[in-house]
């Protein structure tokens, strides 16, 4: 029998198919830069993962270590479990490294003095991971970049200013310029160095020209930005300078310019000036940049331009928009330049023209399709570590990377990291909780479930936000889960002050009981509160004097309804009364006033262990047990179950009845799902009536932190 499709056909069989996903971007791995120490290393030592680049068989990753004096290498040929292969020392601060071949090409700061600044171009052969040869740069080096024809290496000599100096005004002496070097037979030719001045071309502080980026396009042009000059120039193959012109200023609409503890985006800051940062060719003609801004500027968002300077697109503050929608906005940073783009990079992608773009102060990068420049697309915002400053795209394997060079260093702090993400047909991790609307959320610190819609559940935020203390509302079903409204807690019709929410319980009624964990340092009293469904404060109680006296910051961090009508609350640790890896479960009648309590016993671990959460339900009071360590050092994130029946609170006082805890569900494998590092604060929980369980970890509001808010469910 002969077969055969007519056009018809075809078309029916095709529209029989599933469509392919779209691929998209996910996190794979996470590598600490601690990790690239050898033994005995004192690991408690800053380190940091700053500009990074790739191998071109994309096999290993190279970052500059400027804390370490060294360049961190990273295997990753299975890139979801990178291998250290060491740090290899340079003799100075590195900036960025570029590679060709077996050769990685180091742009080395050596500056002592910043009026006799100098750098070289480090040769590290790969192979044997030595410097086996220096070329004097003649200046302090910034930005490294490498021609696609791997015959030239350009590199931004900036000449940085001494901030400490007139207030970091221009100018400062010496100026800046750009150094090009050829590249004969895989190396570079010293002799034949080619400064290019930069002097003369910008109006703000134009005899003193500090070239922060250079990048390379195909025909061999560079584009260069001068961000405290607020300045860009393309500098042709032939080596002279052939545009110039103003970065300009941009106008921004709908942002949060002061630090006062909320998240208010009804304010606008008129001209701007954009000072960029990182550039990035596009195609021939267009090129983007970042506009982290600096002693001026900053306009928050990046900008598409023509290599004459015609504005193609302008971001504004919908770049910025974007990451406050996934709880990434760090509101301390209102008052300077909000989210700080800093990072960008171009990629084509099976076709798919990209562009990434890191926000150092927001730490995510977003993602957007730019086939046309003029209208880019945004398609993700992915997660990454704290303080993204380096970007790596390798096409051909379907990866990309980010360097993180925030790191706190203290012990159970964050540590810097390299991120590792893959490009696949699927749908994308994160967020895993967004708004639709720039609302204005993050530190996320209890869930209740609404009484009514058990799809439904509201969530507070913590003292981040003190001066504006909200209830969210959570759709829980769609994913990621839609934040739909705030909420703000008034008093008399105003924000309230000073109260520190920790724990929340609708009343079922309409409103909630919240739970103010208290800080004597601060004089927030430790109390719960009454909010009708508006979030006005119908009644304020304190807890006892006596139980008071012995308190700590550590108070309420979890709030719970019992059947009976009381009210139980978690205290976080131990107080001055309790035995040692002992902490206080309370329960509040309403009706007769009566405060009475039991003890529960924490298990012992390195850092703190304290309780976060408490939930009831059937013949059980859960609750989130957990230790304060990040990353590989967290040991402890578990759900434990207490039976009801063996609850028997007496008055407090005297001793308090210690109960016997289960441990239901270690939360440390939820939490390496994504990817990342393990994050410290598991700080919400909820169950369904049906026992569907429902987590939240706290971001802090982005204040050393990743800003990443985990959200997950399971049955109990």
């Amino acid at each position: 029998m002969t077969f055969r499709l007519t056009f018809c056909s075809l078309l029916a069989l095709a529209a029989a198919m599933p469509a392919a996903a779209e691929p998209v971007f996910n996190r794979i791995s996470s590598f600490a830069t601690v990790d690239n120490m050898a033994e005995g290393e004192d690991r408690a030592r800053e380190t940091s993962a700053e500009i990074m680049t790739a191998t071109a068989d994309g096999m290993e990753l190279i970052y500059s270590d400027a804390p370490l004096g060294a360049i961190g290498m990273i295997d990753i040929t299975d890139p979801k479990a990178p291998k250290p292969l060491g740090n290899v020392t340079v003799d100075g601060q590195p900036t960025t490294t570029v590679v060709l071949n077996k050769m990685a090409f180091v742009g080395v700061d050596t500056t002592e003095d910043l009026t006799k600044p100098s750098g070289f171009l480090r040769t590290v052969d790969l192979d044997t991971m030595k410097v086996v040869a220096n070329c004097d740069l003649g200046g302090q080096p910034d930005s490294v970049a490498l021609s696609p024809k791997g015959d030239m290496i350009a590199i931004a000599i900036e000449n940085q200013r001494d901030e400490e100096v007139n207030d970091g005004a221009l100018p400062q002496m010496p100026a800046g310029f750009v150094v090009r070097l050829p590249i004969k037979d895989g190396q570079i030719d010293c002799a034949a160095k080619e400064e290019i001045q930069l002097t003369g071309l910008a109006a703000e502080g134009g005899d003193d020209p500090e070239p922060e980026y250079v990048d390379f396009n195909d025909n061999g042009d560079l584009v260069v930005t001068m961000q405290e000059n607020n300045h860009i120039a393309v500098i042709g193959a032939d080596g002279k300078i052939a545009s110039h012109f103003s970065a300009g200023t941009v106008d921004l609409d709908g942002i949060d310019t002061e630090r006062d503890g909320k998240l208010d985006f009804t304010s606008s800051l008129k001209a701007v000036p954009r000072e960029p940062d990182t550039v990035s060719w596009i195609d021939n003609d267009h090129f983007a940049t970042a506009n982290e801004g600096d002693y001026k500027g900053g306009s928050r968002g990046f900008t598409i331009w023509n290599r004459d300077g015609t504005v193609v697109n302008e971001s504004a503050a919908a770049f910025e928009h974007e990451l406050i929608k996934i709880g990434h906005y760090p509101e301390k940073r209102s008052d300077k330049k909000g989210v700080e783009p800093e990072a960008l990079k171009f990629a084509e992608f099976d076709g798919q023209k990209l562009l990434f773009v890191g926000s150092e102060r927001g730490s995510a990068i977003a993602v957007y399709d730019v086939a046309t420049p003029a209208q880019p697309v945004l398609k993700q915002v992915l997660p990454s570590g704290i303080g993204p400053e380096g970007l790596v795209a390798i096409p051909a394997r379907n990866l990309f990377a980010s360097a993180n060079e925030t790191d706190l260093g203290e012990d159970g702090a964050a540590r810097a990291h390299v991120m590792i993400f893959e490009r696949a047909e699927g749908t994308p991790a994160y967020p895993t909780i967004a708004s639709d609307e720039v609302l204005g959320w993050a530190a996320l610190s209890g869930l209740t479930v609404d009484p009514t819609d058990p799809a439904v559940l509201y969530a507070i935020s913590d003292s981040v936000f003190g001066s504006a203390p909200a209830i969210y509302r959570v759709e829980a079903g769609t994913t990621p889960a839609k934040i739909t409204n705030k909420i703000i807690v008034t008093k008399d019709g105003q924000p309230a002050e000073k109260i520190d929410l920790e724990g929340i319980t609708a009343d079922g009624q309409g409103g909630f009981w919240l739970a103010s964990e208290g800080n004597p340092e601060k004089e927030i009293p430790h109390q719960i509160l009454h909010v009708n469904a508006e979030g006005a404060i119908q009644q304020q109680i304190e807890l006892p004097a006596d139980l008071v006296a012995g308190s700590t910051r550590f108070g309420l961090e979890g709030i719970a309804l019992a059947a009976d009508g009381s009210l139980w609350m978690a205290v976080q640790r131990e107080w001055k009364d309790d035995p040692k890896g002992q902490t206080k479960l309370l329960n509040f009648n309403p009706t007769s006033g009566e405060w009475t309590g039991v003890r529960y016993p924490l298990e012992s671990g390195e850092g703190w262990v304290g309780l976060s959460e408490i939930a009831i339900h059937g013949d059980n009071m859960y609750l989130v047990e957990r230790d304060n360590l990040i990353g590989q050092a967290a040991k402890l994130k578990t759900i434990t179950s207490v039976a009801l029946a063996d609850l028997k609170p007496v008055a407090l006082g005297g001793d308090l009845p210690v109960v016997t805890k289960n441990v239901v569900r270690d939360l440390i494998p939820d939490l390496k799902q994504w990817n990342g590092y393990v994050q410290d604060k598991v700080e919400g929980m909820a169950i369904a009536p049906d026992g569907t369980v429902y987590v939240v970890t706290d971001n802090d509001g982005v204040d050393d932190s990743s800003g990443e808010t985990f959200f997950w469910s399971f049955k109990m």
